[in-house]
């Protein structure tokens, strides 16, 4: 039997004659992304967290799946979207098993809002009451449930999330029976989940590690299999996401779909209660009312200042009394069957939530609203999550790899680190490869007026107009809040001659997928095209940025952590604010060049980046892009993109 071949080093592996170069057609050495793989490398041989920050097109993704793969430890990458994860299983994660030549078991898991329930479609069938083309569609469902391997909803076209549709035919932490379930030897979530248990490496999400470290805490069993190694992809995501699944959160949402369960199994496991169906009316009406309290525009407030100004007072009460009333005729039919019992449990958790609230949070949270369409969610958020998030990491007793193309500001890493509780663990900057000096440029305009001025907006509308005439198209345009994303639309409708795509209109990536086939569209967008938007080519040579993204000091959760910070003799601003507000930018300028053949400029339209002290910070921060302030200069750059064309 012949010797089997040894395994390439990570130096081999990354060179111009390594199996990757072999594999990958264009392949292109690129020393950063060769030294990255070698220090994950290294940090897993000798069993140490690292913090990477490698810029863009450093090929990150295969220099952390290659280290990991060569080890053979079982491994977790967690990336911070789902679409990032598909990428992985059907793009790098192939080509580096077959550079290394390597079987290994790989299953992607998603959260439970993914996969089909099969209870849940069967009562939805048999719900005698709705639309024709309601009942049409969950027979389309049925039809490829008979058919699907993994129940992913991704598979099947017009099923989008959020829906009633959606909702109908997938569960909950709260409704689902787990092995109680009729179903549940044919379940998608346990099926996937026993899988992912047995798999060398799993490709899952942020929200699902972070929702799988809360289950841990609290007590009620794994998600996902304990691994020797934890990749975050993605990372700069972590802090936020993770104040969310360490918070405590009650929403209107979740007590109309516990009046909704509570109809369902009523009808099935018992139908002879008349009180509970009016408890259940009266209740449904409670929720509503108690909705009303927070008006109808989208916001984020400090629950004491609404305590203090509204009716919640009165309305609290209220709405506990009615779940009461509703909790007494649901205790005597609990033990009828599985899902009445699970409804009397969950309408007692509720609650005590409720009740919660009725008292003064501890020091070391902050109590919330947020008001988000016909919903309300009344949320508690720890001021710092660090300490908590050491914890429920140490539950895996793994390496972990944090790695994004936004960590640092300049060499800094410190804003980082101190939100997750990373201060010893050590951190590298790679650069990316790509060549800003000669492929970029930014243009930083010193004639507009500053952002408080009431002339601001008209006149960036103009110089947006003037370098989107330059661009011909082929634009992001970042704003910092909807309101101003809404004026410039309905300006620009009336006087742009590019397709305009504004988000809101249609769902993200239905908007990517015009942008990129029209080519010269500009599209309009807020916070969540910031970030994980890829566009490579032509179709993207313009990022105007209005305004510096700096988060709402009014907003409850950052207002409490700047007070904390500031009592504990800290500066605010600049330890808080200051980071992350570069970290921001530097994900919007991220957007512009994705290729060694992309061209493009940035225009950063908020004159505080030139006038105020931290303005060199946040330039120092930002990619090494030639900088200029004159209009002109702009207009030459596009001249010449056209010429080379």
């Amino acid at each position: 039997m012949p010797p089997s071949k040894p395994m390439p080093s990570i130096t081999e592996l990354f060179s111009e004659q390594g199996a990757l170069a072999a594999r990958i057609p264009g392949f292109r050495h690129r020393p950063q992304q060769a030294a990255l793989a070698a220090a994950i490398h290294a940090a897993l041989k000798a069993g140490e967290d690292l913090i990477c920050e490698a810029g863009t097109g450093t090929g990150k993704t295969l220099a952390y799946l290659a280290p990991a793969l060569l080890l053979g430890r079982k491994t977790i990458i967690s990336t911070g979207t789902r679409h990032l994860q598909d990428q992985l299983k059907q793009k790098d994660l192939p080509l580096a098993l077959a550079a290394l030549n390597l079987p290994r078991n790989v299953v992607v898991l998603k959260g439970r809002r993914n996969y089909l329930c099969l209870a849940r479609m069967r009562d939805a069938l048999q719900e005698a009451r709705q639309p024709p083309e309601e009942m049409a569609a969950l027979q389309q469902v049925a039809a490829w449930s008979a058919a699907t391997r993994g129940g992913d909803l991704n598979e099947l076209s017009g099923i989008r999330e959020y829906t009633p549709l959606h909702q109908r035919i997938t569960s909950t932490t709260d409704n689902c029976l787990g092995q109680a379930c009729a179903h549940y030897e044919n379940c998608f979530v346990f099926k996937n989940r026993k899988a992912a248990l047995e798999a060398d490496l799993v490709i899952t999400n942020h929200h699902l590690l972070l929702a799988d470290l809360a289950l841990r805490e609290g007590g009620y069993g794994e998600v996902l299999p304990l691994a020797e190694v934890i990749i975050f992809d993605e990372a700069h995501q972590l802090p936020e996401l993770a104040s969310f699944y360490f918070s405590q959160s009650l929403g209107s949402r979740q007590l109309l779909e516990l009046v909704n369960d509570i109809n369902s199994a009523d009808r099935e496991e018992a139908g002879d209660m008349p009180d509970l169906a009016r408890a259940l009316g009266a209740f449904e009406k409670q929720i509503r009312d108690f909705r009303l309290i927070f008006g109808h525009t989208d916001r984020r407030a400090d629950w004491q200042t609404l305590w203090d100004t509204t009716d919640l007072p009165s309305a609290v009460p209220d709405l506990l009394a009615a779940l009461q009333a509703l909790l007494e005729p649901l205790a005597a039919l609990k033990d009828r069957g599985q899902r009445l019992h699970q409804c009397w449990q969950r309408a007692t958790a509720h609650y005590d939530d409720i009740e919660a609230y009725s008292a003064r949070p501890g020091a070391d949270s902050v109590r919330w609203v947020e008001v988000k369409g016909r919903h309300i969610h009344l949320n508690q958020t720890p001021i710092s999550i660090a300490e908590t998030f050491q914890q429920r990491l140490a539950s895996h007793n793994a390496c972990h790899i944090f790695t994004s193309a936004t960590l640092a500001v300049g060499q800094d890493f410190g804003h980082f680190r101190q939100q997750l509780g990373l201060t010893d663990t050590p951190a590298k900057v790679w650069d990316s490869p790509f060549d800003y000096p000669t492929q970029t440029l930014l243009y930083l305009p010193a004639d507009l007026p500053a952002p408080s001025d009431p002339r601001f907006f008209e006149r960036f509308m103009e110089r947006a107009m003037t370098l989107l005439a330059f661009s011909r198209g082929h634009a992001f345009v970042l704003f910092t809040s909807h309101r101003s994303l809404s004026r410039a639309a309905d300006l620009l409708a009336a006087r742009l001659d590019y397709p305009l795509l504004v988000q809101g209109e249609a769902p993200r990536a239905e908007l990517l997928n015009r942008f990129r086939r029209t080519g010269h569209a500009v599209l309009l967008g807020t916070n969540s095209f910031w970030e994980g938007v890829d566009v490579k080519g032509q179709a993207l040579s313009l990022v105007i940025i209005e305004k510096l993204p700096f988060a709402s000091p009014a907003d409850p959760v950052l207002k409490a952590r700047l007070t904390h910070l500031n009592e504990q003799g800290g500066n605010a601003f600049i330890d808080y604010q200051l980071p992350q507000a570069a970290l921001a930018l530097k994900q919007g300028i991220g957007r512009l060049i994705r290729d060694n053949g992309d061209r493009g400029a940035c225009a950063i339209c908020d004159k505080r980046i030139l006038q105020k002290a931290y303005g060199e910070r946040l330039i120092n921060a930002l990619p090494g892009m030639p900088a200029t302030r004159e209009l002109e200069d702009v207009a030459r750059f596009y001249e010449r993109i056209v010429n080379s064309v």
